[in-house]
């Protein structure tokens, strides 16, 4: 397999442990942009009236040029006015004005407006959580209707069958949002299901210019698709029947289809701008939201110049739980994003479920990969179609490899089977050139980057995707015989499969650099080929060319793992309203498992070798043990905040998560690592001196009253591990009881280690990953 993937990971970890800085270049340009300017509101003076008004001025006084009498005045500067999990405003400034008010008395943070990108049926039933069985814990249906979700997207598509609101109660009283209107989305588009609607697009307009609305909705209506497969991931009601193209049929529904759902539209044609979402956050946690799903992120920058870290600390304070995804930038490690510890990070996963789709060679092999294709065009059984690769031997693809636009010569390729490597361009829209030359069909084959992983796409021609090992044999067939052949078979929909889950390929990696003694992702979650509502507005493919309308589509990335893990909160928050977002994602974390349905450990899809914390965290979710996870480790923003104060953060810098309760330091953690994180990750400095490192966690029994825990660890090569106690005896509920964990260096390894810490009662297992970091002098 080449270089070891692990050294590799630790030469970044070596050469990146750094702070992360930004700053305002040298110019003189007064181009206006937008700022997100951050405030300390306990500073306004008594003589303003309202924050907004001390806002506006200090805006004013930065000002180089006022603008002319007619022209817009001061005020259009200010796009958005934040004011409940982080107080300021975004305004459009000047570098120069933007530098100027840095300065200005007040104001804590200055961050330039950001793009983000989105992290682009079969689950429930494989989570556990099929309502058909009367005697699971999931068929009470308590208080569900209470939880509202707040979907941060690409909007909804209300007519789903997915957002029905048949049978639910009257929206609950603590709900205080709203249902806004504009082209496509009126008032009644809003119901017991759909409870709220918002747009966020003021940023965006400043970045791009205006919405063509002939071309766009601007309004909460989804035209993406993606909101709405997210949202009805997250809570959509039962629908029988669904489907796609015959493809994946069942009942397809959310994971709380009792809970409501709240659609924040921050993301458009051409992206989604940080002061949006962030505008978004702050309004969906004033209208009373008890999670916020957000499948979607930016790059990695520290935790006081992100602002959707700032923004949900605020939201993590006010008890809302906040579930992003890891991002798609796997297998490269260090690829994570929302790596804050009060977010729950989420990788993806496959189920148990595939597409078998099979290409028989001329030389009578036959390979087998997966497709959704269901069209018109069907290759004639048992006929050998000529078979043709564009690429050569080489092991970096070229442009005709990959099938990019305008590569395919129409008359080499016409009436064959083209093969195209993945990479670059839409795995969909290589199928389009491939037909739009001419081709008969496609084998899209994986490269190095995805390894053996294994994605069904919706294509538009018959097509079959196949691993890199047999995308090699089949390359190597084609380049070697003049007459290669080949036939395509789809075989739809087959259960059962072995070994899942299995961590796909592309789900982000750790370790997280920002903070090392915090284990990113959290946990793992399906995010592979799942069966969610769709946009009538474009086709399953979401190419324009194709003209095809779907109910549902099968979409893959962590953006469908992120809201398995918000509606499995939502459940999680309707059974035990008392629990903090802490002790939601402990009871997550600490039932998370480890092994596939072949009882071996979770295999990685980039390596079909086993995974490591790096890639999928605790484990994957296991929904209906985290109802009665027996211990939580709690955290309360003051703890969250004491671990800021390990990061060697200024006083302001600081202060921007201060500002509900003008917290200060502490200082009661020793290391950032003291956290009381369900994770245990331990750094070994590569100074010598420090033999051993004692980290601390309490646990809060939510079992039977009277319990008796007792702890296993598992051992280590380089280091020995003491706990103090080795059992924690409960005599009622609530009660807190600490440990001590201590780790002994006893000789340096090169690579890290991985394990877990274990408290068992007989009836439950509250597992701790534990992951050692060794790091090298350089």
């Amino acid at each position: 397999m080449g270089e070891n993937p692990v050294t590799k990971w630790f030469f970044l970890i070596i050469m990146n442990y750094l702070a992360f800085h930004i700053g305002f270049s040298a110019g003189v340009s007064l181009t206006k942009k937008t700022y997100i300017v951050q405030m300390d509101n306990s500073a306004m003076p008594e003589s303003f009236s309202s924050h907004l008004d001390w806002y506006l001025s200090k805006v004013k006084s930065v000002v180089f040029e006022p603008e002319k009498e007619g022209d817009a005045d001061e005020e259009d500067r200010i796009i958005y006015n934040y004011e409940t999990t982080f107080h300021g405003v975004a305004a459009r400034l000047s570098e120069q004005e933007a530098e100027r008010l840095q300065e200005e008395d007040g104001v804590l943070a200055i961050f330039p407006d950001t793009k983000y990108q989105l992290h682009t049926t079969r689950s429930p039933t494989f989570l556990g959580l099929e309502p058909e069985d009367s005697n699971s814990v999931w068929s009470q249906k308590l208080a569900d209707h209470d939880v509202v979700v707040g979907v941060l997207d690409t909007g909804i598509w209300p007519e789903s069958a997915s957002f029905n609101d048949t049978g639910m109660t009257p929206v609950p009283v603590h709900w205080k949002g709203i249902c806004e209107t504009g082209r496509g989305f009126q008032k009644h588009h809003c119901n017991k299901k759909i409870v709220g609607a918002r747009i966020f697009y003021r940023g965006y307009e400043t970045a791009t210019g205006k919405i063509n609305e002939q071309t766009e909705y601007k309004s909460a209506r989804d035209q993406d698709g993606h909101g709405t497969h997210t949202a009805a991931t997250v809570a959509g009601s039962p629908v029988h029947g669904a489907n796609l193209l015959g493809y994946a049929h069942g009942t397809a529904r959310g994971m709380a289809p009792g809970a409501r759902i709240a659609a924040y539209k921050v993301c458009w044609s051409g992206g989604c701008f940080s002061s949006d979402i962030l505008s978004a956050v702050d309004r969906a946690v004033a209208d009373g939201v008890n999670v916020l799903s957000i499948s979607l992120g930016g790059g990695v920058i520290s935790y006081y110049h992100d602002s959707l870290s700032i923004a949900s600390f605020g939201a993590m304070e006010m008890g809302v739980f906040v579930s992003c995804s890891a991002g798609n930038g796997g297998p490269d490690p260090v690829s994570l994003t929302n790596v804050s510890p009060w977010i729950t990070t989420v990788g993806a996963s496959t189920m148990d479920r595939n597409f078998p789709a099979t290409a028989k060679l001329g030389t009578g092999r036959t390979i087998t990969g997966v497709s959704l294709y269901k069209g018109r065009r069907v290759l004639t059984a048992n006929k050998k179609y000529p078979l043709v690769y564009m690429g050569s031997n080489s092991s970096s693809p070229d442009p005709s490899s990959l099938c990019l636009e305008g590569t395919l010569n129409p008359s080499v390729v016409a009436g064959k089977i083209v093969i195209c490597d993945r990479g670059i361009s839409p795995r969909v829209q290589k199928g389009q050139v491939v037909k739009d030359a001419g081709g008969v069909g496609m084998i899209l084959s994986n490269t190095a980057a995805n390894g053996e992983e294994l994605i069904a796409d919706c294509h538009l021609l018959p097509a079959v995707a196949v691993g890199e090992t047999e995308g090699k044999a089949i390359k190597s067939y084609a380049l070697t015989n003049r007459k290669a052949t080949a036939s395509l078979t789809f075989l739809g929909t087959r259960l059962g499969i072995r070994p899942s889950p299995v961590v796909a390929a592309f789900s982000s990696r750790g370790p997280n650099l920002l903070s090392l003694e915090i284990l990113k992702p959290d946990v793992v979650a399906p995010g592979v080929n799942i069966l969610a509502a769709w946009t009538g507005e474009i086709g399953p493919s979401s190419l324009p060319t194709d003209h095809r309308r779907v109910q549902f589509n099968i979409l893959s990335g962590t953006s469908m793992s992120c809201p398995h893990v918000s509606g499995v909160a939502a459940l999680l928050k309707t059974r035990h309203p008392e629990w903090s977002p802490a002790a939601i994602k402990s009871a997550l974390m600490t039932t998370a498992y480890v092994h596939d349905n072949t009882h071996n450990p979770l295999i990685d899809a980039s390596l079909a070798a086993p995974s490591t914390p790096y890639d999928h965290g605790a484990g994957h979710i296991n929904p209906e043990k985290a109802l009665d996870p027996g211990l939580i480790y709690d955290i309360d923003a003051q703890d969250y905040f004491e671990f800021l104060c390990t990061q060697k953060l200024s006083l302001g810098q600081l202060k921007a998560f201060s500002k509900n309760a003008n917290r200060s330091c502490h200082h009661s953690f020793a290391s950032p690592g003291d956290l009381n994180y369900p994770a245990i990750s331990v750094v070994v400095k590569a100074n010598g001196n420090v033999s051993s490192i004692t980290l601390h966690r309490t646990a809060t029994n939510v079992g039977s009253p009277v319990s008796n825990y007792r702890v296993v660890v598992s051992p280590f090569k380089g280091v020995t591990t003491k706990v103090e106690p080795r059992s924690l005896n409960f005599t009622q509920k609530y009660e807190k009881l600490s440990y001590k964990v201590t780790f002994t260096t006893r000789s340096r390894q090169t690579n890290p280690e991985f394990g877990g810490l274990i408290w068992k009662d007989g009836v439950h297992k509250v597992r701790s990953p534990v992951l050692i970091t060794y790091l090298q002098p350089v």
